[in-house]
């Protein structure tokens, strides 16, 4: 056969392998592309599913602020919601209705919210107007809790069954695209060795090193991107392996890159969720009692000792508030690198005896220890910011010990650091969660106990301190209590500063005992 007739046999066989393989992989994209379709409207159904959810949500909290105040304004997001239900619910049927059962429990739960509407919010409503009492029984509010309780119910299943579906459809969009990428890998490895037998034809010399570039294009392709190959061969053969081994290197960094975007975005998403959750709990309980307590002074007369108690618990909320948001902007700060700390000679003895006197008085079920050298502890810093990290370690030492007991603060001297500890004897920390303590928004098992916070504390003051030259850690065992401790690096030279504190340390020791 002649060297034409071959060349065009090979040609004629290579057109069918790639032809083939392009079938395979068009078929795989075309899986994909009905996977990421029923994706797409897994969370169109997800998405109309939670905003149905909110608006019961809505209806739930206007009655209840209703309910509870009397106050009409205070119905407003009941109202709003019910305005926005028709166009929700037909929303939300038209796309659960991709799915018959899926429809099937929609229908369900738009009919569990009308009939909550119908025969237990407008009668709830009514019945405020005449005897607000009555409103506020336990019967009224836990026939309105039974009823609620269902719809969430209702909801929890429809989201785990549109997961579940979600799921299905990807294995089986997985399996097929697998079966189609086999076929293409195949043809692929086919389509080269036809290209090498082709070479061969065209000289053994030149076939050699093209093997080699299509065997690397072949790894390149099934994702080892470490690949490289050897930059011999005469002319064009080693511009071509050059060149090749420059694209590899791209295609490495850009897939590397995007990885670590990818984590970011993996990580953000995280950040975002426990952020949302965090605080909506948190900012729901300080404020409906600020505008509870606002509204009780606003509409009623009290004598001046009631009206001080209120002021007081709405000053006290209020602050709460600021202290979380201001933990917040903390965040904000460390991450955009905007942390600013002033430098000066500080005497932590003097600040740790402050920040006990500041405490001591918090919870009567706890007795507050201080335990001090004589002699000051100079270190150099930003006061407001150490004391903010010694008052996070105190406030956290009394809120998770609940039962009350004896929280320590001691402080002393030692192998040319400054170092702090405070000693609870509350719930301790299990093993399996002291990895992750100071990671933001961590708070372990704290929010199931029903211990407030956000989960920022540790993880902002272990910046402060890292901030200032020094370490924080802890030791810890599940139901034993906790010793959290410092170390701030001595400030050199700072012992004729605090001569004065020095020559006070009896006194000190004297307000200690």
């Amino acid at each position: 056969m002649s060297l034409a007739r071959r060349m065009l046999v090979a040609s004629i066989a290579l057109a069918v392998v790639v032809a083939g393989a392009f079938a395979a992989l068009i078929v795989a994209v075309s899986t994909l592309r009905e996977a990421n379709e029923r994706e797409a409207r897994s969370k169109d159904v997800t998405e109309a599913t939670l905003q149905l959810e909110n608006l019961a949500v809505d209806l739930e909290t206007g009655l209840r602020g209703f309910t509870l105040t009397g106050n009409r304004r205070f119905l407003q997001p009941y109202t709003a919601a019910l305005a926005a239900w028709p166009e929700r619910q037909h929303v939300f049927l038209e796309r659960a209705s991709i799915d018959p059962d899926q429809l099937r429990r929609a229908t369900q739960i738009t009919r569990l919210i009308s009939r909550y509407v119908q025969d237990y919010a407008r009668p709830v409503i009514d019945l405020v107007a005449e005897d607000s009492a009555a409103a506020r029984s336990a019967f009224v509010t836990i026939e309105g809790k039974r009823q609620t309780d269902a719809i969430r119910g209702r909801f929890d299943r429809f989201l785990a069954e549109e997961n579940k579906l979600a799921r299905s459809a990807a294995a089986t969009a997985d399996r097929r695209s697998d079966r189609a990428l086999a076929v293409g890998a195949v043809g692929v490895g086919a389509s080269t060795l036809l290209i090498v037998l082709f070479g061969i034809l065209l000289g053994r010399a030149v076939g050699r090193p093209v093997r080699a570039v299509a065997s690397g294009a072949s790894r390149l392709a099934g994702g080892d991107l470490s690949h490289r190959l050897p930059t011999e061969g005469p002319g064009e053969i080693g511009e071509l392996t050059r060149s090749f081994n420059s694209m590899a290197e791209e295609v490495q960094r850009g897939h590397d890159e995007l990885e670590r975007q990818n984590a970011k975005l993996r990580e953000s998403e995280r950040l975002k969720t426990e952020l949302i959750s965090i605080v909506s709990h948190e900012l729901r309980t300080p404020l409906a009692s600020v505008l509870g307590f606002t509204s009780l002074l606003l509409q009623r007369d009290f004598d001046p000792q009631a009206r001080r108690h209120y002021l007081g618990i709405v000053d006290a909320q209020a602050r709460r508030l600021a202290a979380l948001l201001e933990d917040f902007l903390d965040v904000q700060r460390i991450e955009d690198g905007r942390l600013e700390l002033t430098q000066e000679a500080i005497d932590m003895a003097t600040l740790l005896d402050e920040q006990a006197q500041l405490y001591r008085a918090q919870s009567p079920k706890h007795r507050l220890l201080l335990n001090l050298p004589r002699g000051p502890l100079p270190v150099r810093g930003d006061p407001n910011r150490l004391a903010q990290v010694v008052g996070n370690l105190l406030s956290n030492a009394i809120k998770y010990s609940p039962e009350g007991g004896v929280v320590e603060l001691a402080g002393d001297s030692e192998r040319g650091a400054v170092r702090v500890r405070v000693r609870d004897e509350g719930l301790g920390i299990a093993s399996d969660q002291q990895s992750r303590i100071f990671t933001k928004f961590f708070r372990g098992e704290a929010g199931a106990s029903g211990i407030g916070g956000t989960g920022l504390g540790l993880a902002v003051s272990r910046e402060i301190v890292e901030a200032h030259g020094g370490r924080i850690g802890f030791d810890s065992e599940a139901g034993a209590g906790s010793t959290f401790w410092l170390e701030l690096p001595v400030a050199a030279g700072a012992g004729a500063e605090f001569a004065q504190e020095d020559r006070n340390g009896s006194e000190r020791k004297e307000k200690q005992a």
